[in-house]
């Protein structure tokens, strides 16, 4: 490490000369219980509200953890985190990291966790990896000398640490109202005249009939989906033929999964030719037209922001003056659960052609509810594609300041006001 690049009052250190790192106990599978302390071990760092064994004897004090201490997984999966699920013991792949006095707890749990790919480089072990306590007790890194800049340090990472949670508390939040009401949405619809939920068969029998689906709203109907919407199919244009490709088409595949659900679909990896699409069964659909991925990543649909073409592992619906897309979109959205049970296949479980040709649909003969019921529910996905956005740029920004704060790049009191002050309007959103 170049002693010039060290910023002033910042100092070369171990992470041995940091802190005292315990190793957890080596549980025996005689050693579990249905009671006692929580045995925690690697999976537990992942998911830590999720299932236990637990251990009903007596072990040394110093493997026993509880809320704010620092765990670091060695082994397998490498993973440092601040446990706060309460009382429990560590197994032998973990570590309980204690600080020495002079280095600040969070400040290391941050250190840890920026230095952990570089750290698993030098991990060991052909089937599960692990680092060695003789290269965490050797690895090199720099701090802050005095514990309070560390101490700020840890402060302005904690804080958009916060904001991430924060918003990320909120996306949960609104996804799960959005699942509630396209639920509700899809039975009872929306009264024209009041503009608000239709009382539910319990509550107002006489509002509904019995469909072949079940009870529906009056006004309602349960045609074939094909009747519903224009069904198209997709291709794939020989690969072989170079002029069948980057015609600047856009072509939907497989490839682009990443990008469904998110309502409107605007880019492709990949574009055919006009030459591609005359010369296959592919065809130019229409801006506008919803597509369902049928095979990898089935019931991922979206609507097309302008004319695409799909591959053959993709549904497509065009509307027309009688239909909306938008609520043929969060339709097929509510009926992804559906999707996923009766795909068939041990590789690549796939939905057959003869499943959609015989799919209906329950929805208003009104245009203007359908619409309604998919405006409604747009409002809410656009509410929830705002705060993955916010926890997108708070996750670079906090990258970003890891990599400058941590390896002294900038110090942290020459940070703007604004970084250290900031607040994401989640964190309003949240306050209503």
């Amino acid at each position: 490490m170049n002693k010039e690049l060290i910023p002033n009052e910042w100092e070369v250190k171990t992470l041995g000369e940091l802190a005292h790192y315990i190793n957890g106990y080596a549980f025996k599978p005689e050693d579990w219980s249905k009671e006692g302390i929580k045995i925690i071990r690697i999976e537990q760092l992942n998911k830590p509200t999720g299932s236990y064994d637990y251990f009903n004897g007596i072990i040394p004090q110093k493997n026993a953890i509880t809320n704010g201490d620092l765990i670091f997984s060695w082994s397998a999966t490498l993973k440092v985190i601040i446990w706060q699920y309460g009382n429990a013991v560590l197994n032998q792949h973990l570590f309980k990291v204690i600080p020495f006095k002079d280095c600040d707890k969070l400040f290391l749990f941050y250190l840890l966790d920026f230095y952990m790919d570089e750290l698993s480089g030098s991990s060991h072990g052909s089937t599960m990896k692990h680092i060695k306590r003789g290269d965490i007790d050797l690895f090199k890194v720099i701090i802050p000398i005095q514990k309070h800049q560390q101490q700020k340090i840890a402060k302005v990472l904690s804080t958009i640490d916060n904001q991430i949670e924060q918003t990320q508390a909120l996306i949960e939040k609104y996804t799960a109202i959005k699942q509630g009401l396209m639920s509700d949405l899809f039975s009872r619809g929306i009264d024209i005249n009041t503009g608000k939920l239709r009382p539910s068969y319990q509550q107002a029998p006489e509002l509904y009939w019995e469909s072949e689906l079940g009870w529906i709203p009056n006004g309602w109907n349960a045609p074939l989906l094909d009747k519903f919407a224009k069904r198209n199919s997709g291709h794939t244009p020989a690969k072989t033929i170079s002029e069948y490709w980057n015609g600047g088409v856009k072509w939907v595949s497989l490839a682009d999964s990443n990008k469904l659900d998110k309502l409107y679909i605007t880019a492709t990896r990949f574009e055919v030719s006009q030459l591609g699409i005359q010369n296959s069964s592919a065809i130019e659909l229409p801006k506008g037209t919803v597509i369902l991925s049928r095979d990898a990543g089935i019931g991922k649909s979206a609507i097309l922001a302008k004319r695409m073409a799909v591959s053959q592992h993709f549904m497509a619906w065009t509307c027309n003056k009688s239909s909306s897309n938008l609520f043929l979109y969060y339709w097929l959205q509510n009926m992804k659960p559906v999707f996923e049970q009766v795909a068939m296949g041990s590789t690549i479980p796939t939905i057959g052609l003869d499943f959609f040709k015989r799919l209906q649909i329950a929805c208003p003969d009104n245009i203007e509810e359908q619409k309604n019921i998919g405006l409604k529910l747009k409002e809410l996905d656009l509410l929830i594609f705002k705060f993955k956005n916010e926890k997108q740029k708070s996750q670079s920004q906090k990258q970003g300041l890891m990599q400058d704060l941590l390896t002294g790049k900038k110090l942290v009191d020459n940070l703007p006001d604004s970084i250290l002050t900031s607040t994401s309007s989640s964190q309003e959103v949240a306050q209503l």
